[in-house]
């Protein structure tokens, strides 16, 4: 029954990532993953239930593959660096994901119900930055951690869209991210916590 679950939200992606939110079907789905109609909705209970379980798999699966490559990681900056060029890296896994995670990033503003499991996915995301920056400067004050890994996640988002439908090449994509990265580990260092704190309050307080 699991691997029934699961394939239902594999096919869920997938067709997300090829037709939209709009363009998810039921019916459709069902054939996708080879599954009956009623199936999807007993696991599901309805579109919205299927919606909130298919942007969780996303997320689950993205941690999935950056946890793999992670592990190699020799320090705390690197691992940093890994996490978030994982997400612009050319592989059909990678470009499913992403698409369908803005797929139903930009579903949201139609439909509300979503917006809560958004809310916690890109608060867990977030949370999981800021850490990592924590060990790379563990003299960073926790608000400008949490500021400089909500900026980091946002540009992320951006050149992710942008590198999929074909504005800027995944290898300057790549680059941009780096300097990015770079330009955020010197800031921890300048002590400025003033700028940052109502940034680390609207992070917390979703």
């Amino acid at each position: 029954m699991k691997d029934r679950k699961t394939a239902i939200l594999k096919a869920a992606a997938r067709v997300i990532a090829h037709h939209g939110v709009r363009g998810l079907r039921v019916e459709e789905l069902a054939a996708e993953a080879h599954v009956s109609k009623p199936l999807v909705y007993y696991h599901f209970g309805d579109r919205a239930g299927l919606l909130r379980h298919t942007l969780r798999f996303i997320g689950d699966r993205a941690e999935r593959y950056t946890a793999a490559q992670d592990a190699a990681a020799e320090d705390p900056a690197q691992e940093l660096q890994h996490r978030l060029l994982l997400e612009l890296r050319d592989t059909p896994e990678v470009r499913e994901n992403s698409t369908a995670w803005g797929e139903l990033r930009a579903s949201a503003v139609f439909e509300p119900e979503l917006r809560e499991e958004l809310a916690r996915a890109s608060h867990e995301w977030v949370r999981e930055i800021a850490d990592l920056l924590g060990r790379v400067d563990p003299t960073a004050p926790a608000p400008a951690l949490v500021c400089a890994a909500e900026r980091l996640t946002v540009l992320l988002e951006g050149l992710s869209t942008r590198w999929l439908i074909g504005l800027v090449p995944a290898g300057h994509a790549a680059e941009l991210m780096r300097g990015a990265i770079e330009a955020e580990v010197e800031g921890l260092d300048l002590g400025s916590l003033e700028p940052r704190t109502a940034c680390a309050v609207t992070v917390v307080a979703v």
